[in-house]
């Protein structure tokens, strides 16, 4: 009965598995409802809506990147996404304690040669405190840089650099940029 059982499992495992190889994806299937909206600042806000859990995700992206440095002077787009992670005129403080003080989760920036982005996903009642948050560095940073918080993000950027490096491959996208 045991090896009855144990071959009737196999066979719909092994029915279901050909069944989800047989699906084929295509990006055109592909609709997410969004509203547009851009501010006459030129600000552009992409917004969906789904109600399936009380979280808002939050992804703010900068069109600057290391395309935007001058050759032989790196890491500048890389040092600002770290320095606006410490705080601005309004709100000095570090951000990843604030966002997590408000149950924060999944929450970072990058940056690559084409933009610098920050990402977070709060309760739903903390959308407004991470809107403002985000807008207060956009326009109020300058005021909270100062010498020793510079001097801490260019080490922290530094070391990142130099780990990345270190790696296998670690230099292969700074060469074939450059070659091509």
């Amino acid at each position: 009965m045991k090896k009855l059982v144990l071959l009737f499992l196999v066979s719909v495992l092994a029915l279901t598995t050909v069944r989800a190889q047989d699906f084929e994806f295509k990006a055109d299937q592909i609709d997410i409802k969004y509203e547009r909206f851009v501010l006459p600042n030129g600000l552009t806000l992409l917004v969906h809506e789904d109600h399936k859990a009380p979280i808002a995700a939050v992804n703010v992206w900068y069109h600057v990147g290391s395309k935007n440095e001058k050759p032989g002077k790196s890491g500048f787009a890389h040092l600002f996404e770290h320095l606006m992670f410490n705080g601005s005129e309004n709100f000095n403080d570090d951000y990843f304690q604030a966002l997590e003080r408000i149950g924060g989760t999944d929450l970072n920036g990058t940056t690559n040669s084409d933009r610098t982005n920050y990402f977070q996903n709060v309760p739903v009642s903390a959308l407004d405190q991470v809107l403002f948050l985000e807008s207060d560095r956009m326009g109020h940073l300058l005021g909270a840089i100062d010498q020793e918080k510079l001097d801490e993000q260019r080490g922290v950027v530094q070391n990142e650099k130099r780990q990345g490096e270190n790696q296998p491959y670690g230099k292969q996208w700074d060469l074939l940029t450059k070659a091509m």
